[in-house]
């Protein structure tokens, strides 16, 4: 055992850190909310799936929007990395982020060979207090749209491509991407590769986006991921506003009432400020985040 320590003491020290060429190391930080568009003041707003984004003041890509990030210091763990990064392009600070995928195509980046590791944060929107600082010269939040333009069933794959529109009103921008998924069985797996076929946005950012939407879809339909975009207290028509915008879809508010009511605890406290009777205030229950979950379908349950 000590003949070994020894052997591997000397090994590192005489060990050529330089022998492999090395990548640089990078973190992208995807933050989501829902943000509420008013129809009328007997109706609940409008709520939109919103994606926290940057405009580079440096180049590459100087002026073009991305989602906020940047290089991994030498003696950074990757979530602490992000952390920073976050903290210094938007203000933002203790924030809880998940990560999501590590992205490492060559050529991604035009600096050098960059592989980069992307984080996923849903934060409600009273919590988002950001600014643009560090290398970003702006910062806003852009309504999100992930659609499924068409799709193609082939004989080994099925192929798809989506439109990625990003929408800032206030400033009148739209940012639009299209992305082809390219899904194969590999054994008892799905193999899935994304391919850029034209962005308005820096890096592969685009579809980095895309697969986060994708992947936030999926996890809202088994899981409660959902509640971290609402308040602590909410009506059942508000969080049924929050599922429909991050679905992209209506429900049926009778059977979503019936499948979301074991999931919450109701308050004594009332909504009074739209133009109908007051609703409910709900939270979620302690004992929801250990049920089985199933997202509530869009159809009528049959006797």
């Amino acid at each position: 055992m000590n003949q070994n320590n020894n052997e591997e003491m000397e090994f590192l020290k005489n060990y050529d850190a330089g022998k492999y060429e090395r990548p640089s190391a990078t973190v992208d930080m995807l933050i989501f909310t829902i943000g509420e568009k008013k129809k009328s003041y007997r109706k609940l707003p409008q709520k939109n799936l919103e994606l926290l984004m940057v405009r580079r003041g440096d180049h590459p890509y100087k002026d073009m929007w991305a989602i906020p990030g940047g290089f991994v210091n030498i003696d950074e763990n990757l979530i602490d990395s992000a952390k920073r990064e976050l903290l210094e392009e938007t203000g933002l600070r203790n924030i809880y982020m998940e990560q999501l995928y590590t992205w490492g195509d060559v050529g991604r980046d035009p600096r050098t060979r960059v592989i980069s590791t992307s984080y996923m944060a849903l934060v409600p929107k009273d919590k988002l207090d950001f600014k643009a600082g560090d290398d970003a010269a702006d910062a806003k939040l852009f309504t999100a749209k992930l659609v499924e333009l068409y799709s193609d069933e082939k004989e080994d794959r099925i192929d798809t491509v989506y439109e990625l529109i990003l929408r800032n009103e206030e400033s009148d921008i739209t940012l639009t991407s299209k992305i082809l998924s390219v899904k194969r069985m590999v054994g008892a797996s799905v193999e899935e590769n994304l391919e850029i076929i034209e962005s308005q946005l820096a890096f592969d950012h685009s579809k980095i986006i895309a697969y986060a939407i994708n992947r936030l879809r999926n996890k809202v339909e088994y899981t409660t991921i959902a509640f971290n975009m609402i308040g602590e207290k909410f009506t059942i028509g508000e969080l049924q506003e929050v599922y429909s915008a991050l679905l992209d879809q209506e429900f049926s508010s009778p059977n979503f009432r019936r499948k979301m009511l074991p999931l919450l605890e109701e308050l004594e406290t009332t909504e009074t400020k739209y133009g109908h009777r007051p609703a409910k205030h709900y939270k979620l229950s302690k004992e929801a985040a250990f049920r089985p979950f199933i997202i509530p379908d869009n159809k009528e349950d049959e006797d």
